[in-house]
């Protein structure tokens, strides 16, 4: 085994999990790696000396130049606001450091163009945080369209739904402005990234993009509450996608049903150690959706517990990207999704967006 160290750039909520992901990794999937909890940046001293005594790295600082250039932090994770993206990244890939970045990549599709290609060009370990698609449940479904076992898809509906701003006297913030911060910019790019990784590729999309509440106590509201989005897949499946903050009674809907040929998958995060589904060869009499639930025999669940059914939850999420993130760095080998898969996500977000000031379908090559 091995050590190397970790600077975190944002203490908050993601670079919390981040901070307690590389603590846990080690012990949970005995990687070869062992993370070793470096510098911790924040916006302040005050906040950063905060983070640094609460999740026990060995230094902070409020200046991510600091933390980059420093010589015990051998890879970064940007857990910061997009805008800060690129310039982190492009810092760090320039020293030869791998990089691991909380999506959406970059605030913008140029942001997301530049940190591809030069993550691309440093040959360093680069990976983009899309923690939902890697439960076991979600793991287990890529498995089962990828094997064949509900023949060809010809349908895919998606949705990410939350009701944190479903309450019109809920007062507006930082969410309430700026395109990287509204829907389509924050709760979009994980079901646009779950439609990738289970069907491939969008070749285009129509959009309608609403906001529901265009004022808030405290100030207008001038992104989005609400989209969805109609789409054509290269393997010529049909879908839809479906996103919002305003989706009363839901906490965590991220969720999606595909139909095949010979069966048919849902899964709801809001179960998220279970995955229906329904095979058309079952016999008649028992033909229906069954409940699976996860277990050792499904992905990246036995680390985590040797009980089916037990379950995993959000932090463990986080782990496993923690444990794809070190493996792609001890191999050499791009681990999904890399900056160039977080690029396509900007893509189609680029092109549905469009599609909506157009009023036409747009073809996801034109981005």
């Amino acid at each position: 085994m091995a050590q190397i160290g970790i600077g975190i750039v944002g203490g908050g909520y993601m670079g919390k999990a981040h901070a307690v992901a590389m603590s846990a990794v080690g012990p949970v999937f005995n990687t070869k790696l062992r993370p070793t909890l470096e510098v911790v940046c924040a916006t302040s001293p005050e906040s950063a000396e905060r983070y640094r005594a609460a999740y026990g790295f060995e230094r902070a600082t409020d200046d991510w130049r600091v933390l980059v250039n420093d010589p015990a932090v051998d890879a970064v994770i940007i857990a910061s606001p997009q805008q800060t993206h690129r310039a982190v990244a492009e810092a760090a890939l320039a020293l030869g450091k791998p990089v691991f970045c909380e999506k959406p990549l970059g605030a913008s599709i140029e942001d997301s163009r530049a940190m591809a290609e030069v993550a691309e060009a440093s040959g360093c370990a680069n990976m983009v945080g899309f923690n939902y698609i890697r439960t076991p449940a979600s793991q287990f479904s890529r498995q089962l369209i990828k094997a064949g076992e509900i023949g060809d898809v010809t349908w895919f509906r998606g949705e990410h739904t939350e009701d944190f701003y479903a309450d019109p006297k809920t007062p507006a913030s930082w969410r309430t402005s700026g395109g990287s911060n509204g829907t389509m910019g924050d709760l979009a790019p994980h079901m646009i990234n779950a439609s990738l990784a289970l069907l491939g590729p969008i070749s285009r999309v129509m959009a309608e993009v609403e906001t529901v509440h265009p004022v808030r106590p405290g100030g207008k509201v001038t992104n989005d509450d609400h989209a969805q989005m109609m789409c054509r897949f290269e393997n010529g499946a049909m879908g839809h996608m479906y996103f919002s903050r305003v989706a009363t009674g839901r906490k965590m809907g991220y969720a999606y049903e595909i139909t095949g040929t010979k069966g048919a998958i849902r899964f709801d995060q809001e179960d998220q150690n279970a995955l229906w589904l329904y095979r058309m060869d079952d016999p008649e009499a028992t033909r229906g959706f069954r409940k699976i639930l996860t277990g050792p025999a499904h992905p990246d669940y036995l680390p985590f517990c040797q009980g089916p059914g037990h379950g995993t939850g959000y932090q463990d999420q986080i782990i496993i990207e923690a444990k794809d993130f070190l493996t792609a760095i001890e191999t050499g080998e791009p681990v999904w999704p890399t900056f160039r898969d977080g690029h396509e996500v900007n893509r189609v977000i680029a092109a549905a967006m469009a599609s909506f000031n157009a009023k036409a379908w747009q073809d996801i090559n034109s981005f």
